[in-house]
C-alpha cells in the first residue's frame, strides 16, 4: 500500500456524504489546485508577524519582507536551475506569466493544438501558428520541426506535460528542434514542475511558466523564469508604482527587470510560500517521487482500465511517461453526474470539463466534457481504490442519492463550514 509521501494541509480533512456520517476526503484534483505542504503553511505562519511592505519602508518589519521577497526570488530560480542571468519575474500564476511574455515576444509564435489555455490564448492573433498533434509523439516532433523550418518564428510555446492526459513531452528534444530552426523555447510547466525536476541550464530552455497554485503553494503566485533580454526591451507589463525609478508629468523612466514587470504591491506571502514549496521539493529525492506517484498512477490507470464502459484519454500511441493522472469518459454517464456522485456519495473529488483545453477535447471527445483523476504527495493508495469502487458501485447498482437534470443531488444536507457562509445568513 502507498501512503502520502509528505504532509499536506487538509490531510485528515473528513467531509459529509449525503446519505449521513462523514469520511476521509480522498483528494484527487491535484492537477488543479494542489494543497499546502505542511512545511509551506508553517513557513507562511513564520512570516505573516513580519508582513510588512516590500521594497519601500524604514520599518525592521518592511526590512525582513523585502529580504523575504528577493530571498524567494533566488530560491524559485534555484529550484528549476536559472542561468545566472536569467530573470525570475514573480506572476500570479502560468497564465499571467504567459501573457507577460507575449508582450515581449519580437515575432511569431507556433504552438501545439494540444495546449491549455494558459499557453494558448496569450498568443492568439496573425502571429501564432498553430500545429496540430499526429497520432504519435514522433510524428508530432517532426511537424513542429517542419513548420519551423518552413517559415522562421522567434518562439515555441510548448507544454510540458499534457494537463488532460498527464502524457510527458521530450523537453530536450524539443529545445534542439527550437534552437536548431532559430526560434527560443517557452514551456508550460504548470503540470510538469510539480512532478519532475526541470533544469533551465542542463537543457538549455529559454523561459519556464509555472504555478504556486499547481505546486503545493497556493497563495497566488507564480513565475517566469528565463532570458532577461525581450523582457528588458519589452513595455511595463503594469504601470505603476514599483516599475519606475523616476516620474514626471511628462516623462516615466521605467526601472529594469524584474521591477519593471512587477508594478504595485507584491505578494510577499504568496513568494515566500512558492519559495518555501520549491526548498521542500529540492530536498526531496526525484526518484523518490517519481516512484511513489508511479504507483499511484499505475494503480489509478490500471484500475480504470479493468472498468467496464470507462475509455482513457490519450493522445500518442508511443508515448510512456505519464504523470499521476487519469481523464476518462464513462459511457452512459455524464461526467458531472460522475463528478458529483463521487463526492456526495464517496468523499472524493475530482475534476470534470473540458479541462481549460478545449480544442484538445474537441480532437479527444467530440467536445464532450470527461473526468480527472490525478494524485500527488499527499495521495495514498486507499484514496484511488475509494474512486475505483465509487466507480464500480456506479457501474454496477447505479447512484444511491437523486440527482436533479443538472446532475446535483437533491436534497444535499451536506452542511458547509460555518465560516464559508455570508454572514448576514448565519444571523437570519
Amino acid at each position: 500500500m502507498t501512503t502520502s509521501l509528505l504532509p499536506v494541509v487538509g490531510g485528515d480533512l473528513r467531509v459529509p456524504l449525503v446519505t449521513g456520517g462523514t469520511v476521509p476526503y480522498a483528494n484527487l484534483d491535484i492537477a488543479a489546485s494542489a494543497p499546502a505542504l505542511g512545511s509551506v503553511a508553517e513557513r507562511v505562519t513564520q512570516f505573516l508577524p513580519y508582513y510588512s511592505s516590500v521594497h519601500r519602508g524604514a520599518g525592521h518589519a518592511s526590512a525582513v519582507s523585502t529580504t523575504a521577497h528577493e530571498t524567494a526570488r533566488r530560491s524559485v530560480g534555484d529550484f528549476v536551475g536559472a542561468r545566472p542571468d536569467d530573470v525570475v519575474q514573480l506572476v500570479r500564476h502560468t497564465t499571467d506569466a504567459f501573457n507577460l511574455l507575449a508582450t515581449a515576444v519580437p515575432g511569431e509564435v507556433v504552438t501545439l493544438d494540444v495546449e491549455h489555455h494558459a499557453n494558448l490564448l496569450p498568443w492568439a492573433g496573425p502571429g501564432r501558428r498553430t500545429v496540430t498533434a499526429r497520432p504519435t509523439l514522433a510524428a508530432t516532433l517532426a511537424a513542429l520541426d517542419a513548420e519551423l523550418a518552413r517559415r522562421p518564428a522567434a518562439l515555441l510555446a510548448v507544454t510540458g506535460a499534457s494537463n488532460v492526459t498527464g502524457e510527458v513531452l521530450p523537453l530536450a528534444a524539443l529545445v534542439e528542434i527550437a534552437h536548431r530552426n532559430g526560434a527560443r523555447i517557452a514551456v508550460d510547466g504548470a503540470q510538469l514542475v510539480p512532478h519532475r525536476r526541470v533544469d533551465l541550464t542542463a537543457l538549455d530552455v529559454d523561459y519556464l511558466a509555472f504555478s504556486g497554485h499547481k505546486l503545493y503553494a497556493p497563495y497566488g503566485a507564480g513565475a517566469l523564469v528565463g532570458r532577461p533580454d525581450w523582457l528588458a526591451a519589452a513595455p511595463p507589463y503594469l504601470a505603476g508604482g514599483g516599475a519606475v525609478r523616476s516620474v514626471t508629468l511628462d516623462d516615466v523612466a521605467w526601472a529594469d527587470t524584474p521591477a519593471r514587470h512587477e508594478a504595485g504591491t507584491p505578494n510577499v506571502v504568496g513568494a515566500v510560500a512558492l519559495a518555501a514549496a520549491c526548498e521542500a521539493l529540492a530536498s526531496l529525492s526525484e526518484t523518490t517521487q517519481v516512484r511513489h506517484e508511479a504507483d499511484l498512477r499505475d494503480r489509478l490507470r490500471d484500475g480504470l482500465a479493468a472498468l467496464p464502459g470507462v475509455r482513457l484519454l490519450r493522445l500518442w500511441d508511443d508515448e510512456t511517461d505519464v504523470l499521476g493522472l487519469a481523464t476518462f469518459v464513462v459511457d452512459g454517464h455524464p461526467a458531472d453526474l460522475v463528478a458529483q456522485f463521487l463526492s456526495a456519495e464517496h468523499g472524493v473529488g475530482v475534476r470534470h470539463g473540458r479541462f481549460c483545453a478545449h480544442p484538445l477535447l474537441a480532437r479527444l471527445t467530440g467536445g464532450a466534457p470527461a473526468v480527472r483523476a490525478s494524485v500527488g504527495l499527499g495521495t495514498s493508495s486507499a484514496d484511488v481504490d475509494r474512486l475505483l469502487d465509487g466507480l464500480r458501485q456506479l457501474l454496477t447498482t447505479g447512484p444511491r442519492w437523486t440527482y436533479d437534470a443538472d446532475h446535483l443531488p437533491v436534497p444535499d444536507p451536506r452542511p458547509l463550514p460555518a465560516w464559508a457562509l455570508p454572514q448576514q445568513a448565519l444571523r437570519e
